[in-house]
């Protein structure tokens, strides 16, 4: 119970476990320490905190193989948000590269990347004719490891453009913390993106709910829509309808 959740809420308190498993305090302790012994959790004052295994973003080839299956429901379930002529902007991640597949059936898109799979994944639709919309390919500095563009001149390039539907990847989802990635660039990139968007989608699979990484991009109350592959910890339940979010299960 108290790896699950962790999981769900990135952190736990003493009191908190205490009533929830109608034990001391003491056993509480004692039970942080095994955990922490077996490196499931890292313990703080007042309780416990999740353990990031990952400090550094994994490579793409790696990526796309993480949660495959939810990936792409979640990535069938985004898609399903857009309209016939909305002009749009896919985050680099494994996730959104999973909506592209279901973009041929919507006309008239203007779809804007900074993915390099992304991009080429559109250009094959388009050349075979089967994707009728415009493709905008955000310049910047090229990721070799990441196969994106990101950093200044991604910045200077996205703010030039305005989207109905903005499509944010989170590496990590908390409650506090909001929307995290692993790479500065990445986040300063993604607060772009949704500045210049009328209204912005999380995509996050249960992997990345509950933890928080180095980088903030937002906050809760500056998205209108999360998409994931299990509904959010019920403790979330009155922050999320405060901040007006709405949450989507992908099935």
């Amino acid at each position: 119970m108290i790896v699950n959740l962790l999981q769900l809420q990135g952190k736990v308190r003493t009191p908190e476990l205490v009533a929830k498993l109608e034990v001391s305090s003491e056993t509480v302790r004692r039970y942080l320490e095994e955990l922490e012994q077996e490196n499931r959790l890292k313990r703080v004052y007042g309780g416990a905190v999740k353990v990031n295994v990952e400090r550094e973003e994994p490579a793409y080839v790696k990526r796309e193989v993480l949660q495959a299956e939810e990936k792409r429901r979640i990535g069938h379930a985004a898609a399903a948000l857009i309209q016939d002529k909305d002009v749009i902007i896919l985050d680099d991640g494994t996730t959104t590269v999973q909506m592209i597949d279901m973009l041929v059936l919507k006309k008239q898109l203007t779809v804007l990347v900074t993915s390099i799979h992304a991009l080429n994944l559109l250009l094959s639709y388009k050349n075979r004719g089967v994707f009728d919309g415009e493709i905008v390919f955000v310049g910047g500095r090229v990721n070799s490891r990441h196969y994106r563009t990101s950093g200044t001149l991604a910045m200077h390039f996205m703010a030039n453009f305005h989207v109905d539907k903005a499509f944010i990847v989170a590496d990590g989802l908390q409650l506090d913390s909001g929307v995290t990635c692993f790479e500065d660039d990445r986040a300063m990139l993604g607060r772009v993106f949704l500045k210049q968007a009328k209204q912005s989608i999380v995509l996050a699979d249960h992997a990345k709910v509950g933890s928080i990484y180095y980088c903030r991009t937002c906050g809760l109350e500056e998205i209108d829509i999360v998409v994931s592959d299990i509904a959010p910890p019920m403790e979330w339940a009155p922050s999320l309808e405060e901040k007006d979010v709405h949450w989507i299960v992908a099935d």
